[in-house]
C-alpha cells in the first residue's frame, strides 16, 4: 500500500530531460518481499505536463515493513515549450504534482499492474 509521498525533487532539468527523485512511504503487510519493476507514468506540476516519466531500476520491497523507498525518474522534456519550461523553473518552489499510470510489480514470474493516480502539493528543488 502506499501511505503518501515523502517527498519529490528534481536533481536535473534542462530543455531536453528532467532527472527527478520520488519518495514513496510504502507500506508491506505480506511476510515475503516484492519487487517494483520498471515503469512509466504521466507526470502533471501545477497544470504542466512535464510528459513521460519512467522508473528505470527495479527497486525490492522487503515484507513485513513501513517505510520510505526512493524512486529514480527520467522524463523527455523535448515537447515541453520553452514559456512551460520558463514557467516551471520561475514558480515559487511549490505546487501540485500529478503522478497517473501503472505500477509494475511481482515475484518471480507474477507480475500484476496497480492502477496510480496521486496528487498532492510539493515543493521543488529541496
Amino acid at each position: 500500500t502506499v501511505i503518501g509521498v515523502d517527498g519529490f525533487s528534481i536533481k536535473k532539468i534542462d530543455a531536453k530531460e528532467m532527472e527527478a527523485e520520488l519518495k514513496l512511504l510504502i507500506k508491506n503487510n505480506n511476510s515475503f518481499g516484492f519487487s517494483i519493476y520498471p515503469s512509466e507514468f504521466d507526470i502533471m506540476f501545477s497544470g504542466i505536463n512535464l510528459g513521460k516519466a519512467k522508473l528505470h531500476k527495479r527497486v525490492h520491497i522487503d515484507g513485513n515493513t513501513e517505510q520510505v523507498y526512493s524512486f529514480n525518474l527520467k522524463s523527455d522534456l523535448s515537447n515541453l515549450n520553452f514559456l512551460d519550461l520558463a514557467r516551471l523553473l520561475g514558480s515559487n518552489n511549490s505546487g501540485k504534482l500529478e503522478i497517473i499510470g501503472y505500477l509494475k510489480a511481482g515475484k518471480f514470474y507474477l507480475k500484476k499492474k496497480f492502477p496510480v493516480n496521486y496528487g498532492d502539493k510539493v515543493r521543488l528543488f529541496k
